[in-house]
Order: C-alpha cells, then sequence, then structure tokens
C-alpha cells in the first residue's frame, strides 16, 4: 500500500504478517528494552522492513535505535519512516539528497476508541468526519493523517506537534489530503513550511497515509 502513496525516489518494503526475526545491533537491543511481546514483534519486523528498504537503495543493515521521542534514527544521509498497525507494518526511506522527509502511517480501518476523536479532531475536521458516505472510517483516517504529518514534520523541526496544531483537510475521491500549519512551520531550503499535502488509501481493512517533503 504504502509504494502506491509516494514518489519513485522513496524504497519501501511492508507486509501483512511478522517477517522473521532480524539480528538487532546493540543500539536497537537497547531501543527495545523490555518491551512486551506484542512490540517486539512489532519492532523487530519494522526493522526487518527498514532493511530491505535501505537495501533497495544500495545500503548495507545498520543500526537504526528509537530516537528522543521513539522516531526511528536513520544512517547519515537517509530520511525515512516506520509504521506498524494490526495486520500491517511497512517502511519507507529515501536518500536526503532527494528530500528533506518521509512521513508514513497506517491504522486499522475502523472507528477511533470513545473519547480519543475529541483530542484529535478540531473545528471544521469535526465536521469533516461526521460527512456521511464514505467507504472508510474518517475519524481514524484523518488520526492516521495526522500521525504521517507529525513524523515528516518532527526530523525537520525537532520539536512537537500537537493534534490541534494543524487543520486537516481530506479529499475522499481523490485519496489526497492537505494540512495547514498553524504554528511556525521549520524553513527547509530557505523557505519556511506553512503546509503539508498527502496522499492515503485503503485496503483489505487497513488505512495508510503518507507525506513527502
Amino acid at each position: 500500500m504504502i509504494e502506491r502513496l509516494v514518489p519513485a525516489s522513496v524504497a519501501t518494503a511492508s507486509t501483512r504478517a511478522d517477517l522473521d526475526p532480524v539480528e538487532l545491533f546493540p543500539a536497537e537491543v537497547r531501543s527495545l528494552g523490555r518491551a512486551v511481546e506484542k512490540r517486539r514483534h512489532e519492532f523487530l519486523t519494522g526493522r526487518a522492513c527498514a532493511r530491505r528498504a535501505l537495501a533497495q537503495l544500495g545500503l548495507a543493515p545498520v543500526a537504526i535505535p528509537n530516537g528522543e521521542r521513539g522516531e526511528p534514527r536513520w544512517p547519515t544521509g537517509v530520511v525515512g519512516s516506520i509504521t506498524h498497525c494490526r495486520g500491517y507494518r511497512g517502511c519507507a526511506v529515501a536518500r536526503a539528497g532527494e528530500l528533506r522527509s518521509v512521513g508514513i502511517d497506517a491504522e486499522v480501518d475502523e472507528p477511533l476508541p470513545d473519547g480519543v476523536l475529541e483530542s484529535v479532531a478540531f473545528g471544521r475536521e469535526l465536521e469533516l468526519v461526521a460527512a456521511t458516505g464514505a467507504d472508510v472510517c474518517l475519524d481514524r483516517l484523518l488520526f492516521s493523517a495526522k500521525e504521517a504529518i507529525y513524523k515528516a514534520w518532527f526530523p525537520l523541526a525537532r520539536r512537537w506537534l500537537g493534534f490541534e496544531d494543524v487543520e486537516l483537510t481530506i479529499d475522499v475521491g481523490a485519496g489526497t489530503f492537505a494540512a495547514e500549519l498553524l504554528v511556525p512551520g521549520p524553513v527547509v531550503d530557505a523557505s519556511r513550511l506553512t503546509r503539508f499535502e498527502g496522499r492515503w488509501c485503503a485496503e483489505d481493512g487497513v488505512l495508510a497515509t503518507a507525506v513527502v517533503v
């Protein structure tokens, strides 16, 4: 799914099931810590996807530990993102000389748990997710899009971006979304970012979103 949402310069790898465990580097072992079994499977399969995606760029396996906010720390010269949800694991990477950042997210295509929407959607977004006739759960799609946006934002800004700090619009028919930043964005190539644009798709009970800068 992810490969349909990103340009050809982005290398991707994904799976619907847990892959055979990869041998972790010491820094990755420290990042995993004493995680529960479910988290271990997610981490190991996510790193297996990352190894496969990096290989498409001609890069040998390297340690991909977690950073300060849990983000993967890519080798120098690489940007990318990892995602996992029930029934899907994926990774997308690119060379930093071609793209500035990549953010991907996958979520199960089902309504958000009670009480979550109020902390995710605001203003006109609440009207958007209340719209009828869509073939996907719009509240979950909005959540996923904001997660992908944050993953693209953080490597550039190195600071938090809350759900309330962007205003999202979704084009259901076109499979696209856009987000206006409500806080000052990072400066990229001498221009301040004011918005993010992305693409999404749904297949077999899973929603996938991607943002490329």
